[in-house]
C-alpha cells in the first residue's frame, strides 16, 4: 500500500532536536532521469558520455570494477546506480546511520566540457534536484536539503543561476568546483561571491577536476599513483585558501563563507602558521587588514571526511585543539562512497566539549538550518 504525503506528516506533529548534520552526500540521476533537464543541445553528447565515451578512469578504488568506489549496499534493487534511490538514501542515511538533516553534492557535471556545456549541465543539476529530490513526495520528511551548482568558469552566469535559486526553501549553499584558473582570488570570481554574501548564503567547494583537465595539476607537475592524487587535492585547497586571503576577496566580501569538502583538514594549522608568519615578516604590503590566520577562523570551515586519524588518539585530539577544530569543522559522511564515515564513528572520535559544535551546530549556523526536525519513530539518535 502506498501511504500519501499527507499521510507520512500527519504522525510528524512532535519535533525532535537536530543532532546531526550530515554536509556532503551525492545523491546520483537513475537512469534517463537527468536528460529531460538538459537543453537539448546537449542530450546527445552527454547521453554519450554518460555511456563512458570519452572516459578515462584513475581512480583506483578498493573494487572500482564492481563498485564503482561505492558502497555495495547503497545501489537499490531496481538495478539503478548507488545514491540514485532517494527512498533507500532515507533509511541507510538518516533512519539507519542517524542524520537528522543532509545537504546534497550532486556530481552530474563531470559529463560537461566546453563552458557552454558547463553552464547547461549545472542548470539542468538545480532543475532534477528540485523535483527529483526536494518536492513534497521525497522530501515529505524535510530532512534533505539541495545546492546550488553553479560552474566558477562562467561567473555571470552563474550569478544568474544563484539569483534563480536562492529564496528555494530547501537550497542550503551554493556549490562549486575546486580546481579554476585562474585562482579563487581573482577578481573574475566576484560575481559569485557577490551574489552569494548578497543572498547570506554559504559556498560549498566539493573536489573535482576542473575544466578539460583529465587529472588535477598539482604543485609538482604530472602524478604517477593515485597516492599523489589523493594527496594533492588538499595542495590544491591550500593554493585556494592563500588566493582567497591573500588576493583581498575576505577584505572585499567580509560575510562570504567558504567551505572545502573532502579536502582533508589537518594541513590548516601549519598554513596558518606559515601564512602569518610571511605576514608578519614582510609586512601588510597586500593590504590585509587582519592576520591570515583571523580570515580562516572567521570565512572557511572544512568537512571531517576524510578524517586522517592517527594511531595516537592524543595526537589527533591536540590538532584538534591547536586548530580550534569547533569553529573549523562540519560532519560529513561522503555517502555513498566507498569513504563513507557513520556519524556514529565520528562523534565518538571528536572530544566531548568540540562534538556538538562539529556534529551540527555549526552546519545550523552555517546554513541556517533548523534547530529541530519533525520525529521519525525508529530514527537512531546517535548520541
Amino acid at each position: 500500500m502506498t501511504i500519501s504525503v499527507e499521510d507520512r506528516r500527519a504522525g510528524q506533529a512532535e519535533k525532535t532536536a537536530v543532532r546531526v548534520v550530515d554536509t556532503d552526500v551525492h545523491p546520483t540521476p537513475k537512469r534517463g532521469e537527468f536528460l529531460p533537464f538538459v537543453d537539448p543541445k546537449f542530450q546527445t553528447v552527454f547521453r554519450n558520455r554518460q555511456r563512458g565515451a570519452g572516459n578515462a578512469v584513475y581512480y583506483d578504488a578498493p573494487d572500482y570494477a564492481n563498485a564503482f568506489a561505492m558502497r555495495t549496499d547503497s545501489f537499490p534493487d531496481d538495478g539503478n546506480f548507488a545514491g540514485s534511490d532517494p527512498d533507500l538514501l532515507f533509511r541507510q542515511l538518516i533512519m539507519d546511520a542517524g542524520s537528522d538533516i543532509i545537504i546534497l553534492g550532486p556530481l552530474n557535471t563531470s559529463i560537461a566540457q566546453t563552458e557552454e556545456e558547463l553552464v547547461a549541465a549545472h542548470a539542468a543539476t538545480n532543475r532534477w534536484q528540485d523535483e527529483c529530490w526536494l518536492d513534497r513526495e521525497h522530501n515529505w520528511h524535510e530532512r534533505i536539503y539541495g545546492s546550488i551548482s553553479v560552474a566558477m568558469e562562467t561567473p555571470e552566469e552563474s550569478a544568474r543561476e544563484i539569483e534563480k535559486w536562492a529564496q528555494h526553501p530547501f537550497m542550503a549553499q551554493i556549490y562549486i568546483g575546486a580546481e579554476m584558473r585562474p585562482s579563487w582570488g581573482h577578481p573574475k570570481y566576484d560575481p559569485i561571491w557577490e551574489a552569494a554574501t548578497r543572498h547570506d548564503l554559504t559556498v560549498a567547494c566539493h573536489l573535482g577536476r576542473g575544466q578539460h583537465n583529465e587529472l588535477p595539476m598539482s604543485p609538482y607537475g604530472f602524478m604517477t599513483y593515485n597516492h599523489d592524487l589523493m594527496v594533492s587535492y588538499s595542495m590544491l585547497a591550500a593554493n585556494q585558501v592563500m588566493s582567497l586571503i591573500f588576493d583581498g576577496v575576505f577584505d572585499r566580501f567580509p560575510t562570504l563563507r567558504i567551505v572545502l569538502i573532502e579536502h582533508a583538514f589537518n594541513w590548516i594549522l601549519p598554513l596558518m602558521w606559515r601564512m602569518d608568519a610571511v605576514h608578519k615578516a614582510r609586512g601588510p604590503e597586500n593590504g590585509l587588514k587582519r592576520k591570515p590566520s583571523e580570515y580562516v577562523k572567521d570565512n572557511i570551515w572544512f568537512t571531517t571526511q576524510p578524517m586522517d586519524y592517527p594511531e595516537d588518539k592524543l595526537e589527533f585530539t591536540n590538532a584538534l585543539e591547536w586548530m580550534e577544530a569547533d569553529k573549523l569543522l562540519l560532519f560529513s559522511s561522503d555517502y555513498p562512497h566507498w569513504t563513507f564515515d557513520d556519524p556514529s564513528w565520528v562523534a565518538k572520535h571528536i572530544p566531548e566539549r568540540m562534538r556538538d559544535a562539529v556534529m551540527f551546530q555549526n552546519g545550523i549556523e552555517l546554513f541556517h538550518l533548523p534547530t529541530e526536525v519533525p520525529a521519525l519513530p525508529g530514527q537512531k539518535r546517535v548520541y
